[in-house]
């Protein structure tokens, strides 16, 4: 496998330097990404050069993923219009431990010679001076280089403006890349198009500190069709900790995406062949409203962030959402995931008191929850077959009470085809 060929097809190559696909060709080489270790998950912005890193090491290569424990202390002005909020080092190696475990279903850690590696540049910069880094890093950069950046330029014409500490963070990444390069033999860093300006720090830095030669590789910052944000939703990004974004939202995500996008993702985000996506393309084609490419996606993507199990469970939800689900599946769905399928529609509260004693149904429709306006309304309702209590349909004679209960707490109301309530109990 050629990695570059691979990147090329896909779409994921922004900028090169020249003579790296050259050296690539060469040997095994090492390369590495970083991440921001600024919060304990990942999320799917991070994907792209997650999979840069993937086929990486399917060619063949070494991949390192660095922690910016340091640089995470900094700050990085790179897409920023302020400064950000600054971590100590518990939060930080915290951190860094949940992105590894997240990683670790991507990147296989175990390979032998292509192994992948985790690092933190904390471990090479906690006790290098001030002095130290002046003397032997900031001499070899000169002011004039570094506010050439657009990062910089950006940042200085905002009326914010920039601090001392941020503008030294290229010189801090730059250093990492150096130090990597002498200790660990890593001639290439990757990443997202936004970060070009600090990997170049990098490789010059190596060149006139080192005498050695570095390369440098950016992917484009993925973006949608509408021109909206990738990866954003109304609530924020789409994470990939179960605990911040459910696998269900994480799935609904894919399944959401416009044809434009889904066939541009699909692309960078999973490892299908080349034949695969075309084929899939074709075929999506001649029946968009089967929505096959979005299909394809959501569960690949959700099967290996999460699990094969995780993706299923969304699958269900998503068909209870849509009338075809079951009482049955409907009992095996999480709270989480009760809420995020049945997040927006209108609720309502009972008591437990209320329930223990049983209510009837009319009652409980029209006085306990105001689902029907009138007790006749319901019970026309109810003769049409039109009322369904946890997606079985109810009759006039029910006695609603806790044995109706999922998760011990909740109920669902469904009026007509299309009209849900979820009944808290209280």
């Amino acid at each position: 496998m050629n990695f570059i060929e691979e990147l090329r097809w896909r779409g994921m190559i922004h900028d090169m330097t020249p003579g790296t696909e050259d050296e690539l060709a060469k040997s095994m080489t090492s390369a590495y990404i970083g991440y921001d270790p600024t919060s304990d998950s990942l999320h799917i912005g991070n994907l792209a050069s997650i999979m840069m890193l993937v086929h990486f090491q399917k060619a063949g290569h070494k991949p390192y993923a660095l922690v910016g424990g340091a640089t995470g202390m900094i700050g990085d002005p790179s897409g920023k219009s302020e400064e950000r909020n600054l971590l100590d080092e518990t939060v930080l190696r915290y951190n860094q431990d949940c992105i590894q475990k997240q990683l670790e279903k991507f990147l296989d850690f175990k390979a032998g010679p292509n192994s992948a590696e985790m690092v933190n540049n904390y471990d090479w910069t906690k006790d290098f001076s001030f002095l130290h880094f002046l003397r032997d890093v900031g001499k070899h950069i000169t002011v004039n280089y570094m506010i050439a950046k657009d990062s910089v330029k950006n940042r200085m014409n905002s009326g914010s403006g920039i601090s001392f500490t941020e503008f030294s963070y290229q010189l801090v990444q730059g250093f990492d890349f150096c130090w990597l390069f002498e200790h660990k033999n890593v001639r290439l860093q990757m990443g997202g198009s936004d970060q070009w300006g600090n990997i170049v720090t990098g490789t010059e830095l190596i060149r006139r500190k080192l005498g050695g030669e570095a390369y440098a590789l950016t992917c484009p910052l993925i973006t949608k069709a509408d021109g909206g944000k990738f990866g954003k939703t109304e609530s924020g990004n789409v994470w990939l900790d179960p605990k911040k974004t459910s696998p269900y939202k994480f799935y609904q995500f894919w399944l959401n995406t416009s044809d434009e996008d889904a066939a541009q993702y699909i692309k960078k985000f999973t490892l299908f062949s080349r034949e695969e996506v075309e084929a899939l393309i074709t075929e999506h084609q001649q029946a968009p409203h089967i929505r096959m490419l979005q299909k394809a996606l959501a569960k690949d993507i959700t099967i290996r962030v999460h699990s094969e199990d995780d993706y299923h469970a969304a699958v269900e939800a998503s068909e209870i959402l849509f009338g075809k689900g079951t009482n049955e599946s409907l009992k095996k769905l999480s709270e989480e995931t009760l809420l995020s399928v049945f997040e927006g529609v209108p609720q309502c509260e009972i008591t437990v008191s209320d329930l223990n004693s049983g209510i009837g149904i009319i009652d409980f429709l029209s006085h306990k929850t105001g689902i029907f306006s009138s007790n006749g309304e319901a019970r026309r309702m109810l003769k049409e077959g039109g009322v369904q209590i946890n997606k079985q349909k109810a009759a006039e004679d029910f006695l609603v009470n806790n044995t109706f209960l999922l998760n011990n707490k909740y109920m669902l109301v469904q009026k007509g085809k299309k009209n849900y309530y979820l009944v808290i109990v209280k």
